[in-house]
């Protein structure tokens, strides 16, 4: 197939519907399904709904449920962060960051179907397939999100970074409909139980990812350079990053804005991993079933988000980049506020509805952003988008284990949201000292 070039619009077509293909994992596994199936496998409740246990034991300890799974969900982070630096040295150069992608998209969809034999008894077995799915979503991440500066222009990067998210919520929303149809209507497809359709749900989820990322895959390029690997190639992606590091006294700009990022992003992604676990333990579902609601809840954010993430790329066309995601995180700072009272379901899909609007919109935005503050005539986009993952993994590493510590101690999701209103105030003071270049309309941060 001939190679496309830059800006035309199967390419970017084709790099977007990445987003359509793996977007699955962050609504089956992370926000949706995976929740709702762990929460009942290690949660004990009476006849009443009331929590009578709520412990797991895992390696001879006892754990808070949600600080365990938010333990494990830190540790792949932290390993995704030492692996990115690696593994984009290695890309950039000697050009094969696709084939890249393409691992750690298998690696990912494939631990996605082993999650069908998670159970208490081989514990072990389920945390390993989360651990490994996590890593191969991330690390996949790092290898798509440094091709936007190659397929796209600067003018082109807010829309088409927007419309990858966009595509990614509504994929992952037509195949959480197809599960949750499953589910709910197990006794008509024959099933004996909710159980097996549920598990099902993560075999579809990992098919899904590798079916639909072959489109992606036939039209993006293999990569900018071509050389040999050689043993000293394993440590380029650490001294390319410190060498991005010793730049960033020289951009203020770029070293301002990644601070603010690396301190707004910890908490919206803590957020958005946690979220479901919030709704299960800390709402009083009465005699609604938990299960629909928490579905229902996430749908909603899912298709509010795609409405968030092009109202906002439309908005920073407007008003700037940087403005933008100063008034994105103080919508923030209101949600958080607004979610350490809710006790109701009706109250959960007024914060689900909010957060929708703000998440599709501050991912989209950030990510375009850090695009376009670029050095000009960048080679080494890999290793550029690896920093920025790395800062990102790093913070939801620090967001994760403080989440668990304070679950843990308190015994409620609760106090963790409210504490994480800090991160989104110190996002907004750090925003506002990020100087703004460009002032033409198009280019405008």
């Amino acid at each position: 197939m001939n190679v496309l070039p830059k800006g035309h619009k199967k390419l970017l077509r084709a790099w977007a519907f990445y987003d359509w293909a793996n977007s699955v994992y962050s609504l089956v596994i992370s926000s949706a399904i995976f929740p709702i199936f762990y929460g009942a496998l290690t949660i004990v409740k009476d006849e009443n709904g009331a929590i009578l246990k709520d412990t797991v034991d895992f390696l001879g300890i006892s754990f808070n449920n949600d600080s365990l799974i938010s333990y494990v969900t830190a540790i792949a982070f932290l390993v995704v962060s030492v692996l990115s630096p690696f593994l984009s040295g290695i890309a950039d150069y000697v050009g094969n960051k696709k084939n890249f992608l393409k691992f750690f998209c298998y690696l990912g969809a494939i631990s996605c179907i082993g999650l069908f034999w998670f159970n208490l008894e081989q514990l072990w077995f389920g945390l390993l397939c989360y651990f490994f799915a996590l890593i191969g979503f991330w690390a996949s991440l790092v290898f798509y999100n440094s091709y936007l500066p190659d397929i796209a222009f600067p003018n082109q990067q807010d829309k088409v970074s927007a419309q990858g998210f966009s595509l990614g919520y509504i994929g992952s929303v037509i195949l959480l409909i197809i599960c949750l149809g499953m589910i709910l209507n197990y006794e008509a497809l024959g099933f004996e139980s909710e159980a097996l359709p549920t598990r099902l749900s993560f075999v579809l989820t990992g098919l899904w990812w590798i079916g639909f990322s072959q489109y992606t895959y036939a039209y993006l390029p293999k990569g900018n350079k071509k050389a040999t690997l050689t043993k000293n190639v394993l440590f380029n992606g650490f001294r390319e990053l410190r060498g991005i590091w010793i730049s960033l006294k020289h951009n203020v700009q770029l070293k301002r804005y990644l601070i603010a990022f690396f301190v707004y992003s910890m908490a919206v992604q803590t957020i958005m991993l946690i979220a479901t676990y919030f709704g299960i333990e800390e709402l009083e579902w009465g005699e609604q079933d938990a299960t629909t609601g928490l579905i229902i809840s996430i749908l909603l954010i899912q298709l509010v988000a795609v409405l968030g993430a092009t109202l906002t790329s439309r908005l920073a066309i407007k008003f700037g980049n940087i403005k933008i995601l100063i008034f994105i995180n103080l919508i923030w700072i209101g949600i958080c506020g607004y979610a350490f009272f809710i006790v109701s379901p009706q109250q959960f899909y007024v914060a689900a509805a909010s957060v929708g609007l703000v998440m599709g919109g501050i991912q989209s935005l950030s990510r375009s952003t850090y695009s376009k503050m670029l050095p000009k005539n960048t080679k080494d986009t890999a290793s550029y988008f690896s920093f920025y993952d790395v800062a990102e993994k790093i913070g939801i590493v620090i967001g994760m284990l403080l989440y668990g510590m304070v679950a843990q101690i308190t015994g409620s999701v609760r106090n963790s949201i409210l504490f994480l209103v800090v991160f989104f105030i110190a996002g907004v003071i750090l925003l506002l000292r990020v100087p703004i270049k460009n002032p033409a309309l198009k280019d405008r941060m």
